[in-house]
């Protein structure tokens, strides 16, 4: 089986496996596809993200399709959930390559990504094929950890590099970064003179920052452990100090005003919460995405 037939295989209509709540079998129709990402081969702490799209798609059954912080209903927009990209066990690199390449086809569709991950490592091939649709890309990245190493443990494609790898192809100075508090002194020393770079807080000064993104096509990658642990255990690199789901949902509400062209949620491990309140914030998340980025 050639690779290209396995990349087009979740594109059918009639892929039937888990989706997320309220999604159309019509792939032509659909303004937005959601996608997995099941990858967890450089997680340097407690692993289990690869599980976190598919449980993310099923306990979104338990949420209601109307959101009141953005008064619009899922029945209002079409959006096809495709499953998971087929991802080499162990292979970080071939992996997001496939991923880069996923995603490129959706957008030569004309459609916008969600992505579900998955380590933080998958949205280096989703933003790499955002950033070559849209060549003045800015990209939000909301999370715990500025993630900002060449390497880490001798590896150059980890989790933690991710958003250096985004530096370096875009610029430090079109990378936006809230939430952070966590990452060594040259990490922030490094965040602070080059990218926009606003640690512990998210809503409050990604408003500021509003007026010179609104006529800009933005990516959102965001790191499930940007919310304190208390909201959100289960994840593997958990950090105390971080936000709450209230200030996460006024967020959403400022991302609806920009041109969002690709959003992914990644760094859910559902086995680390058996209480599933990290997977249910997950999926709210997404919905919230969907609602705030199909136009």
């Amino acid at each position: 089986m050639s690779f290209e037939f396995e990349l087009a295989k979740p594109f059918a209509p009639e892929y039937s496996g888990n989706v997320f709540i309220g999604s159309s079998d019509d792939f032509a129709a659909a303004q937005a596809v959601i996608y997995g990402m099941p990858m967890d081969w450089t997680v340097s702490f407690r692993s289990g993200t690869r599980l976190g799209p598919t449980r993310i798609r099923e306990v979104s059954l338990g949420l209601e399709e109307y959101s009141p912080y953005l008064d619009k209903d899922l029945a209002d927009i079409t959006y096809f959930d495709a499953g998971d990209i087929p991802l080499p066990f162990g292979n970080p690199e071939e992996s997001v390559h496939r991923i880069y390449t996923y995603v490129r086809a959706l957008y030569e569709a004309g459609k916008l990504p969600i992505g579900l991950g998955g380590e933080h490592l998958v949205s280096w091939g989703s933003i790499r094929a955002a950033a070559e649709k849209y060549p003045d890309l800015r990209v939000i990245h909301i999370d715990a950890h500025t993630d900002l190493r060449d390497h880490y443990e001798g590896q150059p494609f980890s989790h933690a590099t991710v958003i250096k790898k985004v530096c370096d192809a875009i610029g430090p100075d079109k990378v936006y970064q809230f939430g952070i508090r966590s990452g060594t002194r040259e990490e922030f020393a490094w965040a602070r003179e080059n990218t926009h770079f606003f640690p512990f807080e998210l809503a409050d000064p990604l408003q500021t920052v509003l007026p010179e993104l609104h006529d800009k096509p933005i990516y959102v990658t965001w790191d499930i452990d940007v919310f304190d642990p208390a909201t959100a255990p289960g994840t593997g690199t958990a950090e105390h100090g971080g936000i709450f789901a209230p200030e996460a949902f006024r967020a959403m509400r400022y991302l609806a005003s920009l041109d969002v062209v690709g959003f992914d949620l990644v760094e859910v491990s559902p086995q680390i919460d058996p209480t599933e309140q990290t997977q249910i914030l997950a999926s709210k998340l997404i919905r919230e995405a969907l609602l705030a980025f199909v136009k």
